[in-house]
């Protein structure tokens, strides 16, 4: 996926897939941030995974497992640049 038009519930279902490398602009710099994320358990450790499922109403921020900075971040569906499922 590319352009700004991205559903929450299809971001987050490929995002449960696999791995995705994605683009977002970061709402406090206005820099543009790369990551590869991930939803998948097999690709967060153990330690890493959470404990409690927190429901997200307004689907307007996503919740994900930075794989290069091994930590979680989130970003703004409005914010998102690029999307592409890679594994």
């Amino acid at each position: 996926m590319t352009g700004t038009n991205y559903e929450y519930d299809s971001v987050v279902d490929q995002l449960r897939e696999g791995i995705v490398k994605l683009s977002f602009v970061k709402l406090k710099d206005g820099q543009v941030r790369n990551m590869r994320a991930t939803l998948n358990d097999k690709f967060i450790p153990e330690e890493q995974k959470p404990t409690q499922v927190v429901a997200n109403e307004k689907k307007e921020t996503v919740r994900v497992y930075d794989l290069d900075v091994e930590g979680w971040r989130s970003f703004r569906l409005n914010s998102l640049q690029t999307f592409d499922l890679i594994v």
